[in-house]
């Protein structure tokens, strides 16, 4: 006899592929199994192969399965690395590698896109502006600079979007991923006919768009079930970006908490909401929500955060935790351009170096300088709760000390930590959950206590290192960082 009823959830993002098996009735876990991507690139550009993506996530799989029975597997989703760009061929086969979020040669693209219709044009139909991770910048930049692969392609996808279809045969995607490419408009909750042509883009290449990522799009094809090692014929969600399943994963949502503002640390840096109030501010990504219509998730994204706190780490030989506040030293770790602020072409900037300037105040500022680029979009989420409420703190930097005291010091805010540690991931089966029972995705992880865990209390807020590093990224915009 099968065991009791389980299910899957896959967090494919940049550097690898993880999938949990989850027990449906108690959120436990049953298993993980994890797989490395590849990234290639230089001078800006950033890609992979689709390809090696699907195979991280049959690998995945694979080894969460390991010791348990399949047929206990009722559902499966994908929660996906937002705004890549997969052009396929009509066998469905990537015509070259995807354009991945964290690719800035798109930059001269995204700015004419907002010549071209304005600012506020931009907000009023998607609720963002056009910068060079959107993926309307992405297959603009494509159209100009590789137009026969852009003439070539039979359906563009985001990369949850191709996986999805993968495994389920559909070619479908939900709102929040959707929302952001910048051709979906979060105003109407469809495509913008105005937007395609603007963007000589076909809507007959793209994924229709399902109400909601725990939206039953299709069922798990023979051909995947084969590779998989799993029940053919078991309900395949609609899925989602990665940060909107975060924000499941957490309870954010009409079934759960709103306006409870969260702060992710990962490859990049991330501010967010679940609200019932559509962004229309050039300083956040005016998304919607997996569990849309109605609930929105204005997001600030910043490109620089642990991995470039790790790479000054390991250009001064020291260990990520071996950190000091940095004094009078300011350092802007934007190592990869820069989203939030648009400064795409920016590098690194190091001021305020003194002789009796140590080492570990160089790690310490690198850490202040990555936490207040983020933490300075806080400001900008509509109707996220006051400074009384806790920031929820998570991704992989959550679990290093170094950045839970840095980002409580720059905020003067409580801070939660979720003892969950993979909560795409999870938020992703509760996306599996919700189309395999036609429950709230929401309610689900709720019930499953998700987005439980310690909170640490205020400290005073270090207002003079806010302020040195203010104005330091004052200084440079100025000197033409643009």
């Amino acid at each position: 006899m099968p065991s009791s009823p389980a299910v899957i959830g896959v967090d494919s993002s940049t550097q690898s592929t993880k999938a949990v098996v989850v027990d449906a009735a108690s959120g436990r876990v049953l298993a993980m199994g994890r797989a490395a991507h590849t990234v290639s690139g230089s001078d800006g550009a950033r890609e992979s192969d689709p390809e090696q993506w699907w195979r991280a996530l049959t690998e995945a799989v694979a080894e969460a399965l390991r010791g348990l029975d399949p047929r206990a597997v009722t559902g499966i989703a994908v929660a996906g690395q937002q705004h890549g760009l997969v052009v396929l061929d009509g066998a469905g086969r990537p015509l070259r590698p995807a354009v991945l979020w964290n690719d800035t040669r798109s930059a001269p693209q995204a700015a004419a896109l907002t010549r071209e219709l304005g600012a506020q044009g931009w907000l009023d139909r998607t609720g963002s502006v056009p910068v060079a991770s959107m993926t309307a910048a992405k297959w603009r930049w494509l159209r100009e600079n590789e137009p026969a692969a852009a003439d070539a392609a039979a359906a563009v996808r985001l990369p949850h979007d191709f996986l999805t279809e993968r495994l389920g045969g559909v070619a479908a995607t939900d709102p929040g991923d959707a929302s952001g490419t910048c051709w979906y408009s979060t105003a109407t909750g469809a495509y913008d006919p105005f937007l395609l042509e603007l963007l000589e883009l076909d809507e007959g290449l793209l994924p229709a768009v399902a109400p909601g990522g725990a939206t039953a799009v299709g069922v798990l094809t023979p051909a995947a079930a084969k590779e998989l090692g799993l029940p053919e014929g078991i309900p395949v969600a609609a899925g989602t970006g990665d940060n909107m399943a975060a924000a499941v994963g957490l309870g954010l949502g009409r079934a759960g908490l709103l306006d409870h503002p969260v702060v992710s640390l990962g490859t990049s840096g991330t501010v967010f909401a679940v609200t019932r109030t559509r962004a229309a501010t050039a300083a956040l990504a005016g998304f919607a929500a997996a569990d849309a219509p109605g609930t929105y998730l204005p997001l600030g994204c910043t490109l620089n955060c642990t991995l470039a706190v790790d790479k000054v780490a390991a250009l001064l030989g020291l260990d990520r935790e071996d950190a000091a506040p940095g004094g009078e030293a300011v350092l802007l770790p934007y190592l990869d351009g820069e989203r939030t602020p648009d400064l795409p072409r920016a590098s690194g900037l190091l001021t305020g170096l003194r002789h009796a300037t140590t080492p570990q105040q160089l790690l310490g500022a690198a850490y202040e300088g990555a936490a207040f680029t983020v933490l300075r979009a806080l400001d900008a989420l509509p109707g996220a709760a006051g400074e009384d409420v806790p920031l929820r703190l998570v991704g992989g930097g959550a679990q290093g000390r170094t950045w839970v005291e840095t980002v409580r010091r720059l905020s003067g805010r409580a801070v939660t930590v979720p003892r969950t540690t993979e909560l795409v991931a999870l938020g992703a089966a509760a996306l599996a959950a919700g189309a395999a029972t036609g429950e709230d995705p929401v309610a689900v992880a709720t019930a499953w206590g998700t987005g439980d865990g310690e909170t640490l209390p205020p400290v005073e807020r270090d207002h003079a290192t806010w302020g040195r590093i203010a104005a330091a990224l004052d200084t440079y915009v100025s000197l033409g960082a643009l």
